[in-house]
């Protein structure tokens, strides 16, 4: 790598994060204390994943998505396959657009249904032009083998690295979400730190299956990657034609 300029360097250091995991002593329950700007993990009141309750309101499919084809531009960074997303898709929730950024994977499920866990969960992480975070949540379950995560799933680094943009592969996230669209809504936080809060939470109603196979190749390279569910405190699910 090129060497850095004294005040570079330190600005580089200044911007560098300590490692988390999700075990041992940089596991979830210790986040708030690996840096003050992590410190929502341990005293927000707001926090995600949550369980979702079986009397919470079910929205209708009132969202307005307009996704387009991204390339597989795609990272391991270390606690999760994601894919970064090219520019120009969008999802309009409230008649607020907010831009598709990225979506990556948790194994197991981070929310859970009425106390269970499915098997995985994928994040689609959008961003208003004010930095508002909306997040689309799949629960993805064990079934039949589902070739529109190929693209994906083909090219999934092992190891740790940078994101890389796979020539030739494409993939529209709108082939992997459910035909039904309705969903669960409340307001939550990132689940990996810094835990911000203030995000908007769509988790669909209707799962998407993998197969084994699937499921078992994921979790050749990440597994127990969810963070425990969170309390909802004064919150609730909130029903939009209310």
């Amino acid at each position: 790598r090129e060497f850095l300029a004294p005040e570079e360097a330190t600005e580089e250091m200044a911007e560098e994060k300590p490692h988390f995991s999700y075990e041992g002593e940089t596991g979830p329950e210790y986040w708030g204390s690996l840096s003050p700007d992590w410190v929502a993990c341990e005293e927000g009141m707001e926090q995600s994943p949550v369980d979702i309750v079986a009397d919470a309101p079910v929205n209708p499919d009132d969202v307005a998505y307009a996704y387009a084809e991204t390339a597989v531009n795609i990272v391991n960074n270390g606690h999760a396959i994601q894919v970064n997303y090219d520019e120009g898709s969008t999802a309009e929730i409230d008649g607020v657009t907010y831009n598709l950024q990225q979506f990556h994977f948790h194994s197991l499920s981070e929310h859970t249904v009425a106390g269970e866990n499915m098997d995985m969960e994928m994040h689609l992480v959008h961003a208003d032009a004010d930095g508002n975070n909306a997040v689309v949540s799949v629960l993805l379950v064990e079934g039949a083998e589902n070739p529109a995560f190929a693209p994906v799933w083909e090219n999934m680094p092992a190891e740790e690295g940078d994101p890389v943009t796979v020539e030739g592969a494409f993939v529209n996230v709108d082939d992997l979400l459910p035909e039904d669209r309705s969903y669960y809504h409340y307001m939550g936080s990132l689940t990996t730190p810094a835990c911000t809060e203030g995000v908007n939470w769509h988790v669909l109603t209707t799962p998407v299956e993998l197969s084994a196979d699937q499921l078992a190749q994921f979790r050749a390279i990440h597994d127990g990657t969810n963070r425990p569910i969170q309390p909802m405190n004064d919150r609730e699910f909130l029903d939009s034609e209310s």
